[in-house]
Formats: C-alpha cells, structure tokens, sequence
C-alpha cells in the first residue's frame, strides 16, 4: 500500500501497519529505492487516518545492512543523485520524529548505518538476542547526517555516543539494552512488537498520539539545533579522497 517501491512492504491489518524492509537477498542494504520509499512513507503513514499504531522490522536475516556500496560509490560521483539522497534523508528523520504514528521496532538481525538510525528515531524497540547496531558512517569516510550521532546523545551518555559514532563499533543487543538504545532485547522482537502494538491499540488514540508528540518535541528540537550542519557535513565527507578511496577498495572485484 501507500505506492511505494517494493523495497518496503507495507500490510494493513486493521488500524496496525506492518512495515517491512524489503530487500532480504541483499540484508536490506539501502539504495535508492528503499531510500527514496523511506522519505516518502512517513507522509504517507501521518496520512494514513485509518492507521494508529506501526511496527518495523526487516525481511530475512536482517533488519538493514546499511549503505549499499555500489549506491554509495554512485552518491560519490553523482551530485545530482547526492542532493537528492540528502535532502531525502532529511525527509527520512524529521518525518519519523513529526510521525503522529507510535512506531514499534522489532530488530530480527544487524541494523547498520541508516537501520540503526531507524532504530533511533522509533519509538519502542524490542531487538534479537544475536542482533546488534553499528554506525559505520566514520570508517568509510562519511558524516552521519541521518545517523546516531543526531540522537543518541537523548538516549544515552554523550561520551557513550562519543564512542560509538567516532569508532564505528558494533554495539551488540545486552550492550546496547544497558546503554539505552533499545528497549528490550527478546528471542523473537517481532511477536513482541506486534504484540506492544496491539496493546497500544487499546488505549485512547488522542491520548497516545499527543503523548507522542509531547515527547519527540524534544526529539525535534535536538534535530533542528544539527540537521542542517550534518547534512552540509555529509555532503562534503561524500566528495574527498578518504571516501573515495575506501569505496573504491569495498567495491573492487575479488579475486
């Protein structure tokens, strides 16, 4: 529904969304399909009047792999498809934080890059026992535009968020329970999701959609004060050699 690419799925059953990233044979790396039908799925959920609560999560073994590298190498050489993409990120984290939506994610495998930025700007999110969230944006020479760095710093210690977005290291589930990036890390995020969701269905729909939005007011204002830098920053880090340099060497034949 919603006439989005097939990269995202989305089923209704009754007043509940279920989003799904749709690329399973490539972990849901993001391109620009799915990227594209991200910016463009919030609208369209707001929209949605019949719809009161959503749940997000990924086909196959992952939840997102992040950047696809071929998509990446591209953003680095077109600037026509950069702008785009960035503007389209922008899109991505301010309709997610304005969404009157409660978005519940469920993690079933690795969220990196712009996953795990997903996972950030939802608002409830059970994950796998063997997934794990990692923004790798430093190590192939980008800035974080639409990544942890914008909010992490509202969900744990700024020098955990330090760590993490200067490193690019994995942070697995127990880790980032404790750290406060998920909410509860289960055996199977996806039945509890969908099960957090219908809960959420039976309370009040203007009492949980205004709480919502009280609460990410905060959420909103934290993205405004760095957006605008962050996407002037990525927009840079996508034009030097260090990038370049390091997407040529990920996307070069193996032999």
């Amino acid at each position: 529904m919603y006439d989005l690419p097939e990269e995202i799925d989305v089923q209704a059953d009754g007043p509940l969304r279920i989003i799904t990233l749709n690329r399973p044979d490539a972990l849901n790396a993001v391109n620009d399909e799915l990227h594209t039908g991200l910016a463009r799925l919030w609208t369209h959920l707001n929209d949605d009047l019949d719809a009161r609560v959503a749940v997000l999560t990924g086909a196959g073994k992952a939840f997102s792999a992040g950047g696809d590298f071929a998509y990446l190498a591209e953003l680095g050489q077109n600037s026509r498809l950069r702008a785009k993409t960035i503007a389209h990120g922008r899109d991505i984290v301010l309709g997610m934080a304005r969404c009157r939506v409660p978005l519940v994610t469920a993690v079933n495998g690795p969220a990196v890059g712009l996953g795990c930025s997903l996972v950030a700007l939802s608002d409830i999110v059970y994950m796998a026992e063997t997934a794990y969230l990692k923004d790798p944006h430093v190590q192939v020479g980008l800035v974080a535009a639409d990544g942890g760095p914008l909010t992490w710093p509202l969900h744990t210690s700024l020098l955990l968020a330090k760590e993490y977005a200067l490193t690019g290291a994995k942070i697995p589930a127990d880790r980032a329970h404790t750290m406060g990036l998920v909410n509860h890390v289960v055996a199977d995020p996806v039945s509890e999701a969908l099960a957090c969701a219908k809960r959420i269905l039976e309370l009040p729909r203007q009492a949980v959609e205004s709480t919502k939005r009280l609460l990410n007011l905060h959420l909103e204002r934290a993205v405004l004060a760095t957006l605008d830098y962050a996407n002037a920053a990525e927009d840079l880090s996508f034009q030097t050699e260090d990038f370049r340099a390091t997407i040529a060497r990920l996307t070069a034949p193996r032999g």
